[in-house]
């Protein structure tokens, strides 16, 4: 925990499919500062219904202050806090000023970003990709493929890199997570798949470092080595943390 006064300590809200997760963050430790708090995503979960529960999971979260900024992750484009597309959440989302709603529901300052995006920030700033210059390509392997693209510490956000082409496919359908369980692919063969995504992100971007999220990196020992890239390419560390870790972040200005 950290002696700082409570209102220095933005929070973190991840909403996702299932859950909507959040914790305040201690910046200076690049941690959380308190308890991870997680509520069911309401079905259906529109804009007015996830609002009502992050108004909840603010009250449960004294380490955040009164006065904390507050970021959050979608699964989905989010263009100057406006939401543009819809992943596995209510398709009413699309077209919202989420910033706006969010503002006015909690009564606090709230910016909202890409659920990968945050990943990246976090990962560049606390994670795998910690002192490291120039540009870092951060991917999150799951049901689909996120990406982050971040450039001396600044994010450019929106990449989508899980929509380009490998092999006549959309990468994310021939190379997700989700994709290797469905198959029942070995180690071995989604590693060749991913040295054909990730060799089409080198030639695209020329990245300085790679990293790769989601939570199958937690076996990055098993797939990783067999990735042949000339980029060097390496696992997440904050895991589950990153995008509670990342929206903190955003809302504090740290991006």
């Amino acid at each position: 925990m950290s002696s700082e006064s409570p209102d220095d300590h933005p929070i973190g809200i991840d909403f996702g499919g299932s859950g909507i997760k959040a914790a305040a963050v201690d910046l200076a430790a690049g941690d959380f500062a308190g308890e991870r708090t997680r509520i069911k995503t309401p079905d259906p979960a529109t804009p007015d219904a996830v609002a009502a529960v992050f108004v909840e999971l603010l009250a449960s979260l004294p380490e955040g202050g009164a006065g904390a900024p507050v970021g959050v992750t979608v699964p989905g484009i989010v263009r100057r806090g406006v939401v543009g597309s819809a992943a596995n959440i209510d398709h009413g989302w699309i077209g919202t000023d989420a910033d706006e709603l969010f503002t006015r529901a909690t009564g606090r300052s709230v910016r909202v970003l890409n659920d990968a995006d945050a990943a990246g920030l976090a990962e560049v700033r606390f994670g795998a990709a910690r002192g490291q210059t120039g540009l870092v390509v951060v991917t999150t392997l799951g049901t689909g493929i996120g990406s982050a693209l971040v450039h001396d510490g600044v994010l450019v956000p929106n990449s989508e890199l899980g929509h380009l082409e490998i092999d006549g496919h959309v990468a994310e359908k021939r190379a997700a997570n989700s994709v290797r369980e469905s198959e029942e692919l070995s180690w071995a063969k989604w590693a060749k798949r991913l040295t054909s995504y990730y060799q089409s992100v080198e030639r695209l971007f020329s990245p300085d470092l790679i990293v790769v999220g989601g939570g199958v990196s937690k076996h990055a020992a098993s797939f990783l080595p067999m990735v042949e890239l000339d980029t060097p390419i390496i696992p997440a560390l904050l895991l589950n943390k990153a995008g509670i870790i990342g929206a903190a972040l955003y809302a504090a200005g740290e991006s």
